[in-house]
């Protein structure tokens, strides 16, 4: 089998990592890839949100599936485009993206099929939303109604703050149309989750359960980002929890979308919040999670290009993922000053010495070469991901392949797995 994969991050680098080992693949390709994915597939110079320049180049390599990474391409109707020339895609539809492409249409869905979520409000208009605010008080979240690559949510703890996020969203427009309607909603308290699988349409598969780390700094604080680093499995989501996700929140979800003619057909992924009444669904998104898909591939023991073919064929029904026992940690490092801006082009050493040790990979995200040298091109470089026995040992592999890396004004957080270590403690 032929396969595209598009995008060019640490989610799409593991996706290429793990699909070159499957014993069905003919040719793999990746659009636009990155440093680390060149090592792996033949790396094609199309953006990823050039749908017209994606269609043509798998017409031209005659790629059987395209496996989407990143969700503007999906919300862009790349699904339709690529069907209609006899091109199977594992990723949703672009009614079924609206999950994830609109907030105030998700939350609504979310509202109209009692899955379980925040109160929340949708605004236009700046005034109002300000109004709002200050007759709910805080703490409150404030959500960019379009996409935003992970950035478009703050939450607040003062009123001043939730207003200020109305203005840098509303009229400001840092997030562009994104911002030009707003979600404004309870702030649910409890510890996040992500909770991701694959779905047929029908029939949902989960994988492993998994946390993500938002905040740009230790101790969750600083700005949102798209991800400083994650851990597989997340212990906040017991064996009854897992089981809850799913009958509460995942099947309800592919279930609803067929009821509003929008089948899904892709990964499903459900931002949880665990909150004393059970899973609440912060956000869904259309795609797998980005730094999450990381440590996830890292522990999945099947060959995954079956599982991704029969999503896309709507034949999903009596298959299961096989993982390995042990949890793995991904550790994020990136540019200095992001999420703001911040400097390409440095040059990145220690990369292999980090890939030598035992159950270690560096998945690359924002990287390139540059006269046979690899570069930093993006906020968020490497993934470096590590298995170990335990969740102890699993932060510590991580970490000690992230001190063999080298790179100008490198950050990472140093706290990656600390809320699981907490659960052991208990």
């Amino acid at each position: 089998m032929k396969v595209l994969v598009i995008g060019g991050g640490g989610r799409e680098h593991s996706l290429c990592w793990k699909l070159a080992q499957s014993k069905d693949l003919e040719k793999l390709y990746c659009a636009p890839g990155n440093a680390g994915i060149s090592e792996q597939a033949e790396c094609l110079a199309v953006s990823a949100e050039d749908v017209d320049g994606l269609v043509r180049a798998a017409k031209e390599k005659k790629v059987d599936l395209a496996v989407v990474g990143p969700e503007a391409p999906l919300v862009a109707g790349i699904k339709e485009r690529m069907e209609r020339e006899g091109i199977l895609v594992f990723g949703p539809g672009q009614k079924a993206a609206e999950l994830e492409g609109s907030k105030a249409w998700s939350k609504e869905f979310l509202w109209k099929y009692k899955i379980p979520t925040a109160w929340f409000e949708v605004f236009t208009d700046a005034d109002q939303a300000r109004k709002f605010i200050r007759e709910k008080g805080a703490p409150i979240v404030v959500k960019a109604d379009g996409l935003a690559a992970g950035k478009g949510v703050v939450v607040a703890g003062r009123v001043e703050e939730a207003e200020q996020a109305v203005e840098e969203m509303m009229v400001q427009k840092c997030f562009g149309p994104a911002g030009c309607r707003v979600v404004i909603e309870e702030c649910l308290v409890g510890e996040e989750a992500s909770f991701i699988g694959i779905s047929d349409g029908q029939n949902f598969l989960a994988m492993a359960s998994s946390q993500d780390h938002k905040r740009v700094f230790d101790n969750d604080l600083g700005p949102n980002t798209g991800g400083m680093g994650a851990y597989s499995p997340a212990p906040v989501i017991d064996a009854q929890m897992f089981q809850e996700a799913i009958a509460a929140v995942m099947l309800p979800t592919i279930q609803g979308m067929k009821q509003e003619g929008r089948e899904y057909r892709g990964a499903l992924y459900a931002g949880l919040m665990i909150t004393r009444e059970g899973p609440k669904v912060l956000e869904y998104n259309c795609r797998f999670g980005d730094p999450e898909t990381q440590p996830l591939l890292f522990r999945l023991k099947s060959d995954l290009l079956p599982f991704l073919a029969a999503s896309a064929q709507g034949s999903l029904k009596g298959m299961n993922f096989e993982w390995h026992p042990e949890p793995a940690v991904c550790v994020v490092m990136a540019s200095g000053g992001y999420p703001g801006s911040y400097q390409k082009g440095l040059e990145i050493s220690g990369i292999e010495k980090a890939n030598q040790l035992d159950r270690t990979y560096v998945f690359h995200s924002g990287t390139a070469k540059k006269d046979g040298k690899v570069v930093t091109s993006g906020g968020r470089v490497l993934g470096v991901t590590s298995r170990g026995k335990d969740i102890p040992s699993a932060i510590q592999a991580a970490y000690q392949a992230v001190s063999l890396i080298k790179f100008s004004g490198a950050h990472y957080r140093t706290d990656i797995g600390k809320k699981a270590l907490q659960h052991l403690k208990g």
